[in-house]
């Protein structure tokens, strides 16, 4: 989890790029905008923190028990990983 510094900190990194590579004209006050950057951020950890806790429940449900950090937990950790990118709608790397 990020503090909420450092993701302050990053809409102020994001934005400021975006303005000097010339991506986006904004019509807005800077402000509304690094706040709408910051919620996007907040709400993409909060989505990954949600798939993280699907797939531990996943693994932790398994008739056997597999030791977290094993290479096997780690395996089924990225399988299970994809499949909720998946059922989430986000790209899978």
């Amino acid at each position: 989890m990020l503090s909420d510094e450092k993701v302050t900190h990053m809409s102020h990194v994001i934005l400021q790029e975006l303005l000097e590579k010339d991506i986006v004209d904004i019509t807005e006050d800077e402000s509304v905008v690094r706040r709408a950057i910051k919620r996007a951020i907040q709400m993409q950890m909060h989505i990954g923190e949600e798939m993280d806790a699907a797939v531990r429940r996943k693994i932790a449900s398994l008739s056997r028990h597999v030791p977290e950090g094993s290479p096997e937990w780690e395996t089924l950790y990225q399988k299970y990983f994809r499949e909720e990118q998946v059922r989430h709608g986000l790209p899978v790397e």
